[in-house]
């Protein structure tokens, strides 16, 4: 029998503002059970916090399990509660791979488990568990078993349904999940076979059964135009369609500025102000204005579209904003973060109408330094919609035409070209890094069918645009850091030890180093490309350097921008398309207004950073899925053809090789390197052969057929045909040896 503790809870009277009948604290209820050598059960627990009351005995029981629910805490068969860390239990989410098996991400950072086929039938990708080390297998890695599954994050996929012998199911099209959907008869909803399909999970996979569901949409054939986005969309789990309420608010719009909303702004309307996008650009949620000072130097404006004003905090449209996170980009196909009658209309930078913007005002010195910078809400009236090829032209090509069109506007537009110029060189001084990978566009034909995938060329002018923004998001971060306010930062760190490690190795293989020791600086980055610019392997060079660096992320806190060389950096150029620059936006009216406490913390702002940088990811995945499908459509015709390419990947089960003009990425399979074994080297980023010597490394120029294009795996199988001709080669007769 449990003794009552005589301890206090010292978080009693915060209990007992947020609950009517309060009881032990989260906190206190941990400390408790670490002094115990046993876990407990709820009626020992009860005894031993002195609880009487029927409701308070109650709130204890619904705070335990809310606290199992939230991986405080563990339940076991026999009810009784302990604590995950001396139960020896590790709390993570999975990840799935196309082969059965996978892995638990350790919440604490530790060391990755290995589930196998078995396990992971149990669970889908990114569902949360608590897992326990059962073994090391023979590679020494930590091998888990599925104690509980804490959240479940799958409720809906997409894939093909499949009709067999009286049997329904669905094979999933997210190749990390292995297992097939059971489809209860009455269930299918008229679904034929082979069509796509949308299936709400019922019952989820467990030791003992394989999931259940039902049919709640059907998308369509598998081959139809489009497809490739739906699936991709239902896939990431992309929010795509307007809630009511959202579409209400933005219905009350006028398209029209209203002459109320100019009152107490800057009247910036008779500047000439222009935007400029690429040809197709549908919203232009930024302008730009520069004019030479007198006294040297210039004076540039950055006007951003208002989204704030429109999109005021915890309404319906902010809500949905915030769920998507991000306007998401697929061929040809947006999913806009706003409704069109703000992305393209209010929110729109229109040449000839007033538009409600943020403007950042900042003098740019001589040598290409921000000398000082102010934030304005203003008004402005676009005089022109421009595109990079166009003022590339105008200005850099001197086309006679096209000046003669703009020529109120010239004189303008060569002075961003001039401030341009010292902000790339003040740029390069500093030390930035400027990776210069290529970009590539599909061009579509009839009926959707992709006629050509083509190099995305940029200009000048592209960089041009790139530096104006850069300058106003300097700008932005340091208004958030000088007023104390909180808002969210676009964090980039250097490389880890053991990233940092494995470059060096690999560069030293080349004669190569990375100066700065054990923190090298992006300067060092800078330098080393600069050196290995005109060497044939300099894209090899680039991509490994690339990889050693960290993702970017958002968060409340100001950890620097790596890359970019920045103290301190933020996203404020583009509200209409990313939530992150919402919140600046809204941070910096809350400065200008006055309304800010200098300070105070707002812990909202690093769910907002962690929902932020989860959105940008699955956003990347779902374009990205999308266009390795309509690869796959585009070379289906093309198998048996051979092609020059380029070695992209290296890993220890074959090459991913792109090839060189049409940029479509395929795998050379390790089984399909003849005539030797090959070894995997993660350091060289090479396949070598053992007795042959010949070795494939990141960056070699091979020559490659197609042998093989599986639509539904969304995978392009080639084969290097020097190998080939290789294998077809007659063996050589061995020199008979000669005795003495």
């Amino acid at each position: 029998m449990p003794k009552k503790t005589s301890k206090k809870d010292p978080h009693v009277e915060r209990e007992a503002q947020k609950y009517e009948h309060p009881i032990a604290s989260r906190e206190f209820i941990l400390e408790l059970l670490a002094e115990r050598e046993s876990p407990i059960t709820y009626k020992q627990l009860t005894t031993e916090l002195n609880l009487t009351d029927s409701d308070e005995k109650e709130a204890l029981r619904r705070r335990l399990l809310a606290m199992v629910r939230d991986g405080q805490l563990l339940q076991n068969r026999r009810g009784t509660f302990g604590l995950v860390g001396k139960m020896e239990l590790i709390k993570g989410y999975v990840i799935g791979h196309k082969d059965g098996f996978g892995f638990v991400v350790a919440e604490d950072g530790g060391e990755d488990l290995f589930l196998n086929g078995r396990q992971m039938r149990t669970v889908f990708p990114d569902d949360e568990v608590l897992v326990r080390v059962a073994s090391i297998d023979n590679r020494g890695r930590r091998e888990g078993v599925v104690v509980e599954v804490l959240v479940r994050h799958t409720h809906e996929l997409v894939g093909r349904f499949v009709s067999e012998s009286g049997a329904f199911f669905v094979e999933p099209s997210n190749q990390r999940i292995t297992q097939d959907i059971l489809i209860p008869q009455g269930e299918e909803h008229h679904a034929q076979h082979g069509q796509m399909v949308v299936v709400k999970i019922t019952e989820q996979p467990s030791p003992t059964m394989r999931p259940v569901g039902k049919i709640v949409e059907i998308l369509g054939d598998h081959m139809a135009p489009g497809m490739e986005i739906d699936v991709a969309i239902r896939n990431h789990e992309l929010p795509h369609e307007w809630p009511e309420k959202a579409l209400s608010e933005a219905a009350k719009f006028s398209p029209v500025v209203p002459e109320s909303d100019l009152s107490g702004r800057l009247d910036l309307r008779k500047l000439p102000f222009v935007t400029i996008d690429g040809e197709d650009a549908k919203d232009f949620d930024d302008a730009v204005y520069c004019e030479k000072r007198a006294k040297g130097g210039w004076v540039l404006y950055v006007a951003i579209a208002d989204v704030s004003h429109y999109v005021k905090l915890h309404t319906a449209l902010d809500k949905e904003a915030l769920n998507r996170g991000n306007s998401v980009y697929f061929p040809g196909q947006v999913i806009p973060m706003l409704p069109e009658v703000l992305s393209n209309e209010l929110c729109s930078l229109k040449p000839e109408v007033n538009r409600l913007t943020l403007v950042c005002e900042m003098e740019i010195t001589a040598t290409g330094k921000i000398g000082g910078y102010k934030f304005h809400e203003g008004v402005i009236h676009s005089h022109a919609r421009l595109t990079y090829n166009q003022v590339y032209a105008m200005a850099e090509q001197g086309d006679a035409e096209l000046q003669k069109t703009y020529k109120k506007l010239l004189p303008h537009i060569q002075e961003l070209f001039s401030v341009y110029r010292v902000l790339h060189t003040a740029r390069l001084k500093r030390g930035a890094i400027d990776f210069d990978l290529p970009e590539t566009k599909i061009i579509f034909g009839t009926d959707r069918k992709i006629e050509r995938i083509v190099a995305l060329m940029r200009n000048d002018a592209h960089r041009l645009i790139e530096e104006c923004m850069l300058c106003a998001n300097i700008c932005a971060a340091r208004f958030l850091s000088k007023n104390e306010c909180p808002g969210l930062f676009r964090v980039h760190e250097g490389p880890t030890a053991a990233k940092l490690l494995d470059l060096r190795k690999f560069l030293g293989e080349l004669g190569l180093a990375l100066p700065g020791a054990d923190e090298p600086k992006p300067r060092d980055y800078a330098e080393l490309l600069t050196k290995i610019a005109s060497r044939p392997d300099a894209r090899l060079i680039q991509t490994v350097l690339l990889r050693s660096l960290s993702q970017a992320v958002y968060s409340p806190d100001n950890k620097g921008h790596f890359g970019l060389a920045f103290d301190a950096y933020a996203h404020f150029t583009s509200p209409i398309r990313r939530y992150p620059d919402l919140l600046v936006h809204r941070a910096i009216r809350k400065i200008l207004r006055g309304e800010n406490k200098p300070g105070v913390e707002d812990p909202q702002f690093a769910k907002y950073g962690e929902h932020c940088s989860m959105t940008e990811r699955r956003a990347d995945d779902a374009t990205r899925e999308a266009v390795d499908w309509l690869k796959c459509e585009f070379m289906q015709d093309k198998v048996g053809e051979e092609f020059p390419g380029m070695i992209t990947s290296v890993t220890s089960f074959g090459l991913f090789v792109e090839l060189s003009d049409i940029f479509v990425e395929g795998l050379v399979h390790i089984s399909m390197l003849r005539n030797d074994y090959y070894q995997f080297d993660s350091v060289k980023h090479a396949l070598s052969g053992e007795h042959t010597g010949k070795r494939y490394r990141l960056g070699d120029p091979v020559t490659v057929k197609v042998i093989r294009v599986d639509l539904d795996q969304r995978q392009i199988d080639f084969v290097i045909t020097e190998a080939l001709v290789e294998s077809r080669q007659p063996k050589k007769k061995k020199p008979k040896k000669k005795y003495i």
